[in-house]
């Protein structure tokens, strides 16, 4: 039998955090760290499986010998088997080959800590480590200011897998590819941040990463963990935050995973109604055991310590909120007070807050959530679950269903346009046009668009104009910024072509400029979330299919008048109550020429009359295109 060195990175506090579900470093000590003891170099594993008889490493280095390289078990209840290899190093491929105490049960895993993978469909850990030279210390220095609730913050999500491909060489880019090729198109966007979707290490690539098994490892799809920090450190350099999707909702049940995986149901909750998720066909986390907890809340932790990643997107929130989601009468059971919430995950939910805002004060959590749970982005001390932000998905079902109406009929549901105003406030929302409204049949977003060709591209300059100055932050899904015609295929690349033709480079044009009106306005993000930045001046022009309201911020100067034309026909001469007298300029217009539109509406500058309209003092007339958003200030 080869030599295993006893020796622990483990300190009595180590254990005793562990066991309390407090230890929010883990990845310090579990896993495999290549170091040297008495002069020997080698490498340090660590694995939990309390329910084990005996675990060892295989790997190349042994050619896979079960028992060759035997870990010893603690002796203080802990569960933890450890132990230190000589002459394994950094390279080398390996596995845990687990013989558990219940029927005998033999598994073989991959390192749950495991800090790279092989490339699926190849399923072994790596002994990996890097010493990679950060160079985004002005970045981190603006990133609070930056990651701000009163800054913009416009996010464009990507699956890296499909963003752009190398056609002829029938692959995706590389980390280094992007660092060159996403940061420079996402940067000339105007975009503030980008979301990646999940780049743990997955197996299934039609999971689109939603199915983790490498829960410490940037996915081996392309490249290195310290070629995706390059990635990072490159956006940061030109001012852009990085976003990841997480998923501590479920995870797959893949053999090597973390389902079963010391012959008990070690990381999923034994109860089939609380462990297994029926969608997905998933197995669910168990959040009453507080190894596991700090397990989840280390990973969040490790990615923003790690990778200086600014921001953690929740995926699947309400599944975990909920004991009854997703599933029938009988197939599930209440709480001790009889209801459908999970307490355990609410807690969790709540202490993985708490614990991210603690370490790191100036990132952001944003949950996707879709049901009304109340609080999901207040405090905890304030009795909410702690999130900075949250998806509003009633706006994004409500506003794409208005939209998709012909405009002839959209008079009869002026109320679905507005209806998001009544609860606008109660959180703090992300407007989010994500992957999701652009598969399974929901067309992309330009096909849900009606009429002819103009348009069609008329009704999306003008969704996008409204998503804008709409209160909340922003998120759009990758191709949606150019107008992508095909549902989105996780297997190809972006229909990059369409950007020979006008129509869709129109729609490029008028992203780029919203994003540049976002941000340069702080009207339209200083009061973003609270009712001091927004009023209506007119929500009930149904016949004529118009809305208008004043966005505000702190200075009364930069407040805007937003107006729009929902139909495709000019409305001119249209009077508008306004908040005082004086001289309005038009700041923005999304039937410019540029972007594709009719060019014949250009308000040149206004003066207001002492005319009683909207209940208000003061009026003016406009032309306002069709199908178009308009903008005006105040000149001072």
């Amino acid at each position: 039998m080869a030599e295993v060195i006893t020796h622990s990175l483990f300190s009595e506090f180590d254990i005793n955090l562990f066991k309390a579900g407090k230890h929010y470093r883990l990845y310090e000590k579990f896993g495999s760290h290549p170091i040297t003891l008495n002069e020997v170099k080698g490498t340090y594993f660590a694995v939990w499986a309390p329910g084990a008889k005996q675990v060892s490493v295989i790997g190349d280095f042994n050619f896979w010998k079960d028992g060759e390289h035997l870990l010893d078990v603690r002796w203080d209840g802990s569960g933890i088997w450890e132990g230190f290899i000589p002459n394994v190093e950094k390279g080398n491929l390996y596995k845990y080959k687990i013989h558990s105490n219940h029927n005998d049960i033999i598994t073989e895993k991959a390192d749950p800590y495991a800090r790279r993978c092989e490339h699926p469909p190849n399923t072994a850990s790596v002994v990996w480590e890097d010493d990679y030279k950060w160079k985004d210390k002005s970045w981190l220095q603006k990133r609070k200011k930056n990651n701000s609730l009163k800054a913009p913050y416009s996010v464009y999500e990507v699956h890296l897998s499909s963003w752009k491909k190398k056609t002829e060489e029938n692959r995706s880019l590389s980390y280094w590819e992007l660092a060159t090729e996403l940061v420079s198109y996402v940067k000339e966007m105007g975009f503030t941040h980008v979301e990646f979707m999940p780049i743990m290490e997955y197996p299934y690539d039609p999971s689109w990463g939603y199915q983790i098994t490498g829960y410490f490892a940037p996915t081996s799809r392309f490249g290195y963990p310290d070629e995706f920090k390059f990635l990072v450190d490159k956006l940061h350099e030109n001012d852009i935050g990085v976003i990841l999707d997480w998923v501590p909702s479920h995870f797959p049940e893949d053999s090597h995973g973390l389902g079963y995986f010391d012959g008990t149901h070690l990381y999923e909750h034994p109860d089939p109604k609380r462990g297994y998720h029926p969608d997905w066909k998933s197995l669910i986390f168990n959040y009453s055991r507080n190894e596991v907890r700090a397990f989840l809340i280390s990973n969040a932790l490790y990615w923003l310590e790690q990778f200086h990643i600014d921001g953690l997107r929740v995926d699947a929130v309400a599944s975990i909120l909920y004991l009854d989601y997703s599933r029938e009468e009988g197939e599930w059971e209440p709480n001790e007070y009889g209801e459908n919430k999970n307490l355990e995950a609410i807690s969790f939910l709540e202490e993985l807050n708490k614990e991210v805002y603690a370490s790191f004060p100036d990132v952001q959590t944003i949950a996707e959530e879709s049901t009304a749970y109340s609080g999901v982005s207040k405090p905890v001390f304030l009795g909410g679950l702690g999130f900075g932000m949250k998806w509003m998905m009633g706006w994004m079902h409500d506003t794409l269903q208005y939209f998709s109406k012909e405009p002839i009929y959209r008079k009869h549901h002026q109320n679905n346009i507005t209806f998001s105003l009544t609860y606008t406030f109660t959180e703090n929302f992300m407007l989010p046009l994500s992957h999701d409204e652009v598969v399974y049949g929901k067309h992309s977003i330009l096909g849900r668009m009606p009429g002819d060709e103009w348009q069609r591209f008329a009704n999306l300059r003008l969704l996008y104009g409204y998503m804008f100055t709409h209160p909340g932050t922003k998120l759009l899904f990758q191709g949606c910024e150019f107008g992508q015609s095909e549902e989105w295929n996780f297997q190809n690349s972006l229909d990059w072509h369409l950007l020979d033709y006008a129509p869709h480079k129109g729609i490029q044009e008028v992203i780029k400029a919203l994003n540049e009106f976002y941000r340069s306005e702080p009207a339209l993000y200083e009061n973003q979330f609270v009712p001091d930045g927004f009023e209506w001046i007119d929500y009930n022009d149904a016949e004529n299919s118009v809305i208008s309201f004043i966005r505000k911020g702190n200075e009364p100067k930069d407040n805007l008048i937003i107006v729009c034309n929902l139909t495709p026909i000019p409305r001119e001469n249209y009077r508008v109550g306004l908040p005082k007298k004086g001289v309005l300029k038009e700041v923005f217009n999304s039937d410019k020429k540029k972007f594709y539109g009719s060019g014949k509406y250009i308000n040149k500058s206004i003066k207001t009359t002492e005319h009683k309209w909207h209940s208000r003092n003061y009026s003016t007339i406009i032309d306002i295109p069709p199908l178009a958003m308009v903008a005006f200030k105040y000149s001072t």
